[in-house]
Order: C-alpha cells, then sequence, then structure tokens
C-alpha cells in the first residue's frame, strides 16, 4: 500500500492544472500574510507614535487583515484540492459570509462596538461565525474525500518476490493489467525482463 508520503510527493500534481495550484497556493500564503500582519499591527508599535485615533485605526484595520486572510486561507485549499462543485460552492459561500461579518465590523467599530447600546458587536461576531463554519466545513469535506489517499493517481503497487526478497514496483493499472495477462498467459519473458529491469 502506499505512504500517505509517497502519495503526496513527487510527481502527483501531474494532470492538474498549475495555473490552479499557483491560484490556491497565493490565496493561502495571501491570507496567511494578512493574519500575521494583523498580528504585527496589533501587538507592535512600528514606530507610529499611538495616540487613541491612531490605536482605533489600527485595530479597525487589524481586524480587517486577519477578518479576510482566513477565509482566503480557506479558499486557497480548496482551489488547490481536486474538490467538487458543491465543495467549492460551499466555500465560496462560506466566504461570502465571512466577509460580511467584516463589513459589518468596518462599519460598527468602533462607534457600534460593546458598550454602546447600538453595539453590533454580537452580530458581527456572529456573521463571521457562521460564514468561518460553513467555509471550513466545506474545507474538511474536500479534505476527507481527497482521492489521493487511495488512489495515487491511477498507480499500483506491485509486489515481486525474487530468490526471497521482496520488492514494491509503483506501476499504472494498465501496466499492471498487462503484466497480470502475460504472466497468466505463457509468462512471457519479454515481460518478466521489463519488471525485473524495472526493480
Amino acid at each position: 500500500m502506499t505512504s500517505l508520503s509517497e502519495a503526496y510527493s513527487g510527481g502527483r500534481w501531474d494532470g492538474r492544472d498549475p495555473r490552479r495550484v499557483s491560484v490556491g497556493g497565493g490565496l493561502f500564503v495571501l491570507g496567511a500574510l494578512a493574519v500575521a500582519a494583523a498580528i504585527l499591527v496589533l501587538t507592535t508599535e512600528l514606530g507610529i507614535p499611538f495616540d487613541v485615533a491612531t490605536e482605533v485605526a489600527a485595530r479597525r484595520f487589524a481586524g480587517v487583515l486577519a477578518g479576510v486572510g482566513i477565509p482566503a486561507m480557506f479558499l486557497g485549499v480548496v482551489v488547490v484540492l481536486p474538490a467538487t462543485t458543491r465543495q467549492r460552492v460551499g466555500v465560496v459561500l462560506g466566504a461570502l459570509l465571512s466577509l460580511g461579518g467584516v463589513g459589518l465590523f468596518w462599519h460598527a467599530y468602533p462607534a457600534q462596538w460593546t458598550g454602546t447600546p447600538e453595539s453590533l458587536a454580537f452580530e458581527t461576531a456572529m456573521l463571521y461565525f457562521a460564514g468561518g463554519s460553513v467555509a471550513l466545513w466545506f474545507v474538511l469535506s474536500a479534505v476527507a474525500t481527497f482521492k489521493v489517499r487511495n488512489n495515487p493517481q491511477g498507480t499500483v503497487t506491485l509486489e515481486v518476490v525474487r530468490q526471497g526478497e521482496t520488492r514494491e514496483l509503483q506501476v499504472t493499472q494498465a501496466e499492471y493489467r498487462r503484466y497480470r495477462e502475460a504472466i497468466r498467459g505463457d509468462g512471457d519473458a519479454a515481460v518478466v525482463d521489463e519488471i525485473e529491469s524495472r526493480l
């Protein structure tokens, strides 16, 4: 059986659209950078003298960066994986709900945030949480149904025992069928030589 490291390594991206892999990877990296930038903005002064207005603006900016970064990472994962249309649409809808939460945060912070009679903090958090939950559900669904684990791009592991020593050979399903038929038939010497040359 193919190990996970073998299934995910080497040329396993063969047959995939390289643009899709690049876009998905780019989205994931940009999302991660946005979250890291939000943490950096919140935890350092960056040489800027902070007054109340600057601190409010920095928190608002950091909230938007982090709020946009997480759905971008979810989208990046689903773009790279061979997900179904339903899974992709689910992640997009979840991301849009999360972005609605980010927009509500931009509108509400700081005037209608906590400690005010017209506070929108709970509604903002719930909208963002609902969107993130929907997106995460479909990301996990895409990861759980990722076919490479059970069928690493149509390869078969052929175990060859020769003089008491067992060796494994990765072959395509077509090669396996051809080898099997030749060995079942008359034990074609050319096929046996071909297998031995690949060991």
